[in-house]
């Protein structure tokens, strides 16, 4: 038998050998991006891949090479692998790659579309347009993706219809003109890869999330829509014409990956994609600086070579400073409700009728009564949530549950009544929820409520000595007033990065929305929901994102010569800032009106949109002068930009005076007395040659704003025209309110059709 000393000696070799130092160096690994300047590359080398493999990283952990948006790589290695190479006089940046979350038939019409007018007929509805929509990929068989009476594929388009799980090329068509996935930093990422049971490694989707986006964009007239019977008619896309290339970066219950994204913006600028659609954003809460957050990086590479990019405000409202994706060069989109709803009130045996809201389509309870019960009477706060494994079955069976929202998805919580043999839910919302309500498919009777009237339900729960309660369906109704209504979850201003800059920029429909879904998994996405179906009913900034993308490629269809900002600048300047009930916009989560810290510049009337009168264009040059503004330096800026900058050295630019169709005066709050902000605008004409546009004012309260010239005058040689808006306030007597803010704007008026509005935002603040 051997001695302990001997086995304890070839212990100690083993360890100390190459294999397990490599072994023990792989599991600390992590992916990292790299941010390379591309000038520096040694000639020697023919390819920067080349070059990455030799001297950065072993060619077997190279995931992505970058070359469009910017020169770079991703690579899996450890953090003091990473570390070593920060040092090396080409890298410009370096970062770890992150995780991102998705942002999850009347709609079109209720944004002034209507058929054979207006913007449809004037744009083709959006023929040979390509829309890049990151996402979870697409289902390729639904109605909403037909190709007939469509013209060929546009003959500038580069990209491919990738092949692998359950799709090949017979899936694109003069619809779909491509299709491709990125999964290299998900496989990195998760232990044993992508799960094959739940997900294709394809461009297919498992998800439904990315179909229903792409629907939402550019789905084609599918006629007797609806999703279980709910909102039935024609489902048809914001541009119905235009063409759909599908980029699959997310991937189901696993998020979308940095690297993934990046690789994709990298693609569809080198395919020729025109706008790009991404309903993506931060998941962890925090604001990345532009130079850290690769979707501001690679939207920038796009924007600069004529790509609109649209992208979701995020759903943390109505918290203030939730709003995502704030990179000036980026269309960011808050969502609103439309003037359709899915009633269904909980009646209780006192006789009290409470609105709320379903998408069950099961069978209903025929005003039958039930005992209720809420489990948080005993203050378990996550039985009061209705997570898993926490309602006694004794205490719920044969009884409608009172749930409250949040922590587990809304749909789970019906699962977890059902199992314990519950045989209804009322899903009530917190307070932070406020009476913002979104319908859910519910595979048990259930509806959702407002925070005040579960407040209701509850006290009569538990005051009662024997309380009863039944759900009544009310099905489909349209021309609910007042709409549009500003979404609980919206993401709101101000903008946690550079406030001057104002964030939402608009907002577009997004609750309750009906779009395409996939086959893969149930309405709800639960393992254990069985249900197949067409179309879905989806809530989120997701929806919103992509009707401003429908809208960006109708305007583009129009107007090919039109920017990217002059395209936002159409939009942001037409909006509607008014309810169906000619009322001004009111916020879902207070009842009182909203503010453009909740709805930007206003909501989007692409009737009006098509011809705007003004423009305020952006060129690559001026965001490279925002970013000198906001302390930038210049090999920060090139990690944004892929190429070398200058900054102002005499005088330094503000950030104000970026050329923005908003207006936001920021006054530091060490200043006392009167104070004055000046910022400059130039306007494009894109009328009648000859224009003349006079300016009209409506001062924050407690604030005197001036404008100079008050009359812009354009002729067929002069197109644009600058103008100055002085703030001045005296920070002793104003009062900026629950918001922190006063809001006013400044208008143009050409006496005819064209009224060109900018808000104006006038603030406190310190640097951030």
């Amino acid at each position: 038998m051997a001695s302990s000393s001997s086995i304890i000696a070839v212990l100690l070799l083993f360890l100390s050998s190459p294999f397990i130092s490599f072994v023990a160096s792989q599991s600390a690994a992590k992916t990292f991006i790299f941010r390379i300047d591309g000038g520096s590359m040694p000639s020697i080398f023919p390819t920067h891949y080349h070059w990455y493999s030799t001297e950065f990283a072993e060619e077997s952990r190279i995931l992505h090479v970058y070359h469009n948006v910017f020169h770079g790589f991703s690579a899996v290695i450890t953090p003091d692998e990473a570390d070593n190479l920060r040092n090396h006089p080409a890298v410009l940046a370096v970062f770890e790659d992150k995780r991102r979350e998705l942002h999850t038939t009347r709609s079109p019409q209720f944004l002034g579309l209507q058929n054979q007018k207006g913007l449809w007929s004037e744009s083709d509805y959006g023929s040979d347009v390509i829309i890049g929509v990151f996402d979870t990929g697409i289902w390729p068989e639904r109605r909403s993706f037909s190709d007939l009476n469509l013209g060929p594929v546009p003959k500038r388009w580069r990209g491919v219809c990738e092949s692998g799980a359950r799709f090949g090329p017979r899936n694109c068509n003069r619809k779909i003109v491509g299709a491709r996935f990125f999964a290299k930093g998900q496989q990195a990422a998760v232990i044993g890869g992508i799960n094959k049971t739940v997900e294709f490694l394809s461009p297919r989707d498992a998800d439904g999330h990315g179909t229903h986006t792409s629907s939402t964009a550019a789905g084609r007239h599918a006629f007797k829509a609806s999703m279980s019977g709910y909102a039935s008619g024609v489902a048809k896309g914001v541009a119905p014409k235009a063409r759909i290339a599908a980029y699959k970066v997310c991937w189901k219950d696993s998020g979308c990956l940095d690297s993934d994204i990046l690789a994709a913006f990298d693609a569809a600028v080198y395919d020729g994609v025109d706008v790009i659609s991404i309903s993506i954003g931060g998941g962890d809460g925090i604001t990345s600086p532009y130079y850290l957050d690769p979707i501001a990086i690679g939207s920038y590479g796009a924007a600069s070579k004529g790509i609109f990019v649209s992208s979701s405000a995020g759903n943390e409202g109505p918290n203030g400073m939730s709003v995502t994706n704030l990179a000036p060069w980026v269309t960011t989109v808050g969502a609103s409700t439309i003037d359709r709803n899915f009633p269904a009130d909980a009646i209780l045996g006192d006789g009290h009728r409470l609105r709320g809201v379903s998408l069950y389509a099961g069978v209903p309870l025929n005003g039958r009564m039930f005992p209720v019960v809420y489990p948080g009477k005993s203050g378990m706060s996550s039985a009061s949530l209705c997570m898993e494994n926490t309602l006694d079955p004794k205490h719920v069976k044969g009884k409608i549950v009172i749930c409250d929202r949040g922590s587990s998805p809304r749909v789970a919580k019906g699962l977890v009544v059902k199992k314990a043999g519950g045989v209804g839910m009322i899903l009530a919302n917190g307070a932070s929820n406020g009476e913002g309500l979104v319908g859910d498919a519910h595979l048990i009777p259930a509806c959702a409520v407002g925070s005040n009237e579960g407040d209701r339900i509850k006290a009569y729960a538990s005051s009662h000595p024997n309380p009863v309660a039944s759900i009544d369906f009310r099905g489909t109704i349209v021309g609910i007033k007042p709409a549009p209504v500003i979404a609980s979850f919206s993401g709101r201003g101000p903008n946690g990065l550079n406030p001057e800059i104002l964030k939402p920029d608009l907002i577009a429909p997004g609750v309750n929305i009906l779009a395409a879904w996939t086959d893969a998994v149930g309405p709800t996405g639960l393992p254990s929901d069985p249900r197949k179906t067409e179309f879905n009913i989806l809530s989120g900034t997701s929806m919103a994102c992509p009707h401003v993308s429908g809208a960006a490629a109708l305007l583009k269809s129009a107007h090919p010569d039109w920017s990217p900002a002059a395209i936002r600048s159409a939009m942001m300047t037409t909006t509607n800032l008014v309810d169906n009930s000619n009322r001004s916009l009111i916020d879902e989560s207070t009842g009182k009106s909203a503010t453009p810290y909740d709805y930007g510049s206003g909501h989007l009337n692409l009737g009006r949109a098509m011809d705007p009168g003004l423009v305020y264009n952006i060129t690559n040059d001026d965001y490279i002068t925002f970013l000198c503004s906001i302390g930038y330096g210049p090999k920060t800026i090139q990690v944004i930009t892929r190429t070398p900058v200058r900054c102002p050295t005499r005088r330094k630019p503000s950030p104000g005076n970026l050329n923005y169709p908003s207006i936001t005066a920021v006054f530091p709050t060490s200043r006392r007395g009167s104070v004055s902000k000046t910022v400059i605008r130039t306007a494009t004409n894109v009328g009648q040659a000859e224009a003349v546009y006079r300016a009209r004012i409506e001062s924050p309260r407690g604030v005197m704003v001036t404008v100079k010239p008050p009359r812009l005058v354009f002729t067929s040689a002069v197109k644009r025209r600058s103008y100055a808006v002085t703030v001045t306030v005296d920070t002793r007597n104003v009062v900026l309110g629950e918001t922190g803010a006063v809001f006013g704007s400044v208008t143009w008026f050409d006496g005819g059709k064209h009224v060109v509005r900018s808000p104006i935002v006038v603030t406190q603040m310190d640097s951030l």
